[in-house]
């Protein structure tokens, strides 16, 4: 059984019950669900590109999880957030490094999304990118995770968006690099 406690009502607080097994809250219209929903993990191991779309207006942070992801080439990832006019490919402000064990440094930013770190065929990636919503449609990120079994790496960013973001993409910075291990999966609260 799901209950939604509406808080915006004339007559007070108003409790409704579904078959959903959830909680909502609701207020002005604008339902909140306090769980942490799961999307459904995707196999990273073809294409040049991973959409997760639907997530709910009210989400204001989203935890994007690879495990074992690695591309065909020396591309880097990048995370790309959307509207429902698109994903918009333009206007980030990103950085991402990475420290091998003899303390050996390299890094990359970008414009076109929200960069990981990545150069090399043989890599395999596990971590996970957190965005959270500032306020409105500002989006602000960070990223750490195990680069091959030697280094790690991280990074963050931001991005204005112009709408309510519905979607998330992950792609590569050169858009022809395939993802060729692992997979990738979503959760949003």
């Amino acid at each position: 059984m799901a209950v939604t406690f509406n808080a915006s009502t004339s007559s007070g607080l108003v409790t409704t019950a579904d078959n959903s097994g959830q909680i909502a809250f609701q207020t002005n219209g604008v339902t909140y669900n306090p769980t942490l929903i799961a999307g459904t993990a995707q196999a990273s191991t073809s294409g040049t590109s991973i959409d997760f779309t639907g997530i709910p207006a009210w989400v204001k942070r989203i935890t994007v999880l690879f495990n074992g992801v690695s591309l065909s080439g020396t591309a880097n990832f990048l995370l790309q957030f959307g509207t429902s006019s698109g994903i918009e490919n333009t206007g980030y402000v990103s950085t991402s490094i990475t420290t091998d064990s003899s303390g050996n440094t390299a890094g990359v930013t970008s414009t076109a999304g929200l960069v990981w770190l990545h150069t090399n065929a043989t890599f395999i990636q596990s971590g996970m990118y957190i965005v959270a919503n500032v306020s409105g449609n500002i989006w602000t990120s960070m990223h750490q995770g195990l680069l091959s079994s030697t280094n790690i790496v991280g990074g963050g960013g931001n991005k204005t968006l112009s709408g309510t973001l519905d979607r998330v993409r992950i792609t590569t910075t050169n858009g022809t690099d395939t993802f060729d291990a692992g997979s990738i999966n979503i959760m949003y609260e």
